[in-house]
């Protein structure tokens, strides 16, 4: 069975399925150098001339043989489009229907709601502006993704048809990643999310990147009631939406509270910390638990608290318009998603991915930060 990996950014996804032995095929909106070191890898920009969209996915892969679709963001806004993917391949995921329910913000948290759980009020093209001095309020793009176009709502402004208003909640913004059979659910992991980092070129509410795990700087010594209700979380979804694969839940931490604001049914960024950290093998889990209702031997309470290593990723983004210098050497600088040498740099666009770890949540960051440096030095000089 050859399976198209598809979305914005696949390559940590292809990687794993690359080392689990599954042969595949790579289509996104980079096509990144690193990407054809271990799979067959396009790019909808260099390979076919056309802009990213979740549409241009499905319109290139016509030339592409494949048997079966594992995507990753930002597929899980298109329904549609997954359904047109199952007309011609097997789907390794949530189907178009379950993304339709789950992608579902008003349902979504009126079940949680109900289920106990503390979600954000939201407000919609129509419905009536909450007065100056009610708290804060953020605009949110209704096919939200990235964190791009979030940004505080200014009381007064309409909030437009393709948007949002979504209440503020103060916290720490987190994810809770597992793997679902549409009856059961686990917990693999629980990460910190890196958000908005002028350092590394982000703004607002960017997603940046993530730490593993939720350490005692966040959640104190109460590691084991997040992950309780993370797990509750995820089983109740898994059996009220019949989620299937690996999939995530961004959250915001408020004291030892956990306030979910956005259900990812698909591949997330935090996985591939959690395959470095754990040595889960993400992809198998993930077609195991699709094709044959597996769920992994594994027991996130009894990892060790605090932990011995931290681990972290993050994303820079271009400060600037530049060219990438020579980058066939930073695979082994524990460099991902890689610009081909030459390539333009656009300002605001990513460049590439770093990772670092630490006996530490200060010294993993630490870490980062000088691989950052010296990174940035190499590509704008000085």
């Amino acid at each position: 069975m050859k399976i198209l990996t598809a979305g914005v950014s696949v390559r940590a996804m292809a990687e794993s399925a690359a080392k689990s032995g599954y042969p595949v095929v790579a289509l996104d909106a980079f096509g990144d150098f690193d990407l054809r070191s271990f799979c067959e890898g396009y790019s909808l920009a260099r390979d076919f001339q056309v802009f990213y969209s979740a549409n241009g996915l499905l319109r290139a892969s016509r030339t592409l043989e494949f048997d079966a679709l594992a995507y990753t963001a930002n597929l899980e806004n298109f329904p549609g489009v997954v359904k047109n993917f199952s007309r011609s391949a097997i789907v390794l995921g949530n189907g178009a229907e379950v993304l339709e329910r789950v992608r579902n913000w008003p349902a979504l948290s009126a079940f949680l709601g109900q289920a106990g759980f503390k979600t954000p009020a939201a407000l919609y093209e129509g419905d009536p502006l909450p007065i100056p001095g009610d708290g804060r309020w953020l605009k949110k793009p209704l096919r939200s993704g990235g964190g791009r176009h979030v940004s505080f709502w200014s009381p007064g402004r309409r909030v437009g048809k393709n948007f949002l208003l979504q209440e503020f909640l103060p916290g720490f913004a987190c994810s809770a990643s597992f793997v679902a059979n549409g009856r059961e659910a686990m917990v693999i992991g629980l990460t910190e999310q890196l958000i908005g980092l002028p350092d590394y070129g982000g703004h607002r509410f960017w997603y940046c990147g993530n730490l593993l795990p939720l350490g005692a700087e966040l959640c104190g010594s109460s590691f084991q009631d997040i992950l309780v209700q993370a797990q509750r979380m995820a089983s109740l979804l898994t059996r009220e939406f019949s989620l299937t694969g690996v999939n995530g839940i961004d959250f915001i931490l408020m004291g030892d509270q956990v306030c979910p604001i956005e259900v990812n049914p698909r591949y997330g960024a935090s996985m591939e910390l959690i395959e470095q950290a754990y040595g889960l093998p993400i992809f198998d889990l993930h077609f195991r638990a699709v094709t044959a209702g597996e769920l992994p031997q594994f027991d996130l309470s009894s990892r060790k608290a605090p932990p011995e290593r931290y681990f972290a990723k993050t994303i820079l983004y271009a400060e600037k318009d530049a060219i990438a210098p020579d980058t066939s050497g930073w695979m082994e600088r524990r460099i991902r998603d890689i610009p081909h040498p030459g390539e333009r740099l656009v300002k605001g666009q990513p460049i590439c991915t770093l990772y670092a770890e630490g006996g530490s949540r200060e010294e993993c960051l630490a870490n980062l930060a000088g691989a950052r440096e010296a990174l940035k030095r190499e590509i704008y000089g000085g």
